[in-house]
């Protein structure tokens, strides 16, 4: 019979922020170089959304593909997660969202990079949502799994691996940055006329997207910190 193979956990988190992040700047450039969107900054600018930056070209093509894996890789991350919090600290209500979150997140991330690009009110409205779908589920899920990540700090045992002060409190805090973006978005919603509130919001966008990123890092630090692996084992014939 073959012997277990572990295998840890981190890369799978690593991958999760790092691929949308490439989709994202890839799609960036290739835009500028077509001439579809200005050369600039967007995260000091607001020149150009994360949509319109992805929504002609071949840099539609790029981030598609490459959004549609990290939507796969950042559920599953999830489902990681809550089991990962549920065997450390026993059942937990909040524990229960963390995944179908997740779940819910990943879908909305897919309808939105399919439709991306598309014309009329349906696309639109399904590019819309998901675009809501995907920031508000993977923020509460900053919420929760931060919220339960220094839940654990409280729970130390002898010879277990300890995180870090500021790595148990970095997803609370990147969740709390992402709400504060928000209400800086909608402020600025309600008193700026364009165009400056048009480049307000995009800065907010393209922030709060780094936000994400982070947010998986620094769950893929966690892991790698900790040493978490998951096992893969043949079962034995019947």
């Amino acid at each position: 019979m073959s012997r277990p193979v572990a295998l840890p956990l981190w890369p799978l988190a690593l991958g999760a922020g790092l691929l949308p992040a490439l989709a994202a700047l890839l799609a960036l450039w290739l835009s500028i170089g077509e001439g579809w969107v200005p050369a600039c900054n967007p995260f000091l600018e607001g020149c150009v959304s994360v949509s319109r930056a992805a929504r002609h070209g071949l840099a539609n093509h790029v981030f598609r593909a490459l959004m549609l894996p990290s939507a796969t890789l950042q559920a599953l991350v999830w489902l990681l997660a809550a089991h990962w919090l549920r065997g450390a600290l026993g059942p937990r209500p909040s524990l229960r969202w963390l995944a179908p979150l997740g779940v819910v997140a990943a879908v909305a991330l897919v309808a939105y990079a399919t439709f991306l690009g598309t014309e009329g009110n349906t696309y639109r409205w399904l590019r819309q949502y998901g675009t809501v779908g995907y920031f508000g589920c993977t923020c509460l899920n900053l919420l929760i799994a931060g919220g339960n990540v220094q839940k654990l700090g409280h729970h130390r045992h002898p010879g277990r691996r300890a995180l870090p002060r500021a790595l148990e409190g970095a997803m609370l805090a990147l969740a709390g940055t992402l709400v504060t973006l928000g209400l800086v978005n909608a402020v600025a919603g309600a008193v700026l006329d364009e165009p400056l509130v048009g480049q307000v919001q995009n800065v907010a966008e393209w922030w709060g997207s780094l936000i994400f990123v982070l947010g998986y890092l620094a769950l893929a630090a966690m892991w790698w910190r900790l040493g978490l692996c998951v096992t893969l084992a043949s079962r034995p014939p019947p």
